[in-house]
C-alpha cells in the first residue's frame, strides 16, 4: 500500500499477499474456512478500513458452495470471471454482473464450472452468521 498523502491510497494487487478464503472474518465458521482452504479458495484483503471501505478479492474453485449466511453490513459483489448460481432458486451470475446485498439478508451460492473470481466491497468489517 502506498499513501499519496491525504487524498489517495494506492493498493497494488501484486503487493498484497493471498490468504485463505474467510481468513479475515473471525466469525466465519471454521468448517467453511477449512473447506475453502482444502479446495484452494483464496482471498486478498485489499482494503481493510481505509476511508471506511473494506474490499476483498476472492477466488473460488468450480462447484464450491458457500452456504446461506448473513453479514452485518451491506455488501456489493462484483463477478470478475466465471460465475455462480445463487442458492434457493436465485439467478445465475456471470462475469461483469453485480449484486447489492442488504445487511442481514441471507444468501449463499455455488460456483459454476469455471469457478469464480469476484470482489466484495463493504463499508464495515464483515461479520458472518449462518442463516
Amino acid at each position: 500500500m502506498a499513501d499519496a498523502g491525504p487524498g489517495a491510497t494506492f493498493l497494488h494487487f501484486d503487493d498484497i499477499d493471498w490468504a485463505g478464503a474467510g481468513a479475515g472474518v473471525p466469525s466465519a465458521p471454521k468448517e467453511l474456512v477449512e473447506a475453502a482452504r482444502k479446495t484452494g479458495a483464496r482471498q486478498k484483503r485489499m482494503v481493510t478500513g481505509d476511508r471506511g471501505f473494506f474490499m476483498n478479492h476472492n477466488v473460488m474453485p468450480a462447484g464450491f458452495t458457500v452456504p446461506p449466511h448473513v453479514h452485518d453490513h451491506d455488501e456489493l459483489i462484483v463477478v470478475l470471471e466465471g460465475g455462480c448460481t445463487v442458492l434457493d432458486g436465485g439467478p445465475t451470475m456471470t462475469a461483469h454482473d453485480a449484486v447489492v446485498i442488504r445487511a442481514h439478508h441471507a444468501y449463499g451460492f455455488t460456483c459454476g464450472p469455471e469457478g469464480m473470481r469476484f470482489l466484495t466491497v463493504r463499508t464495515g468489517e464483515a461479520g458472518f452468521a449462518t442463516a
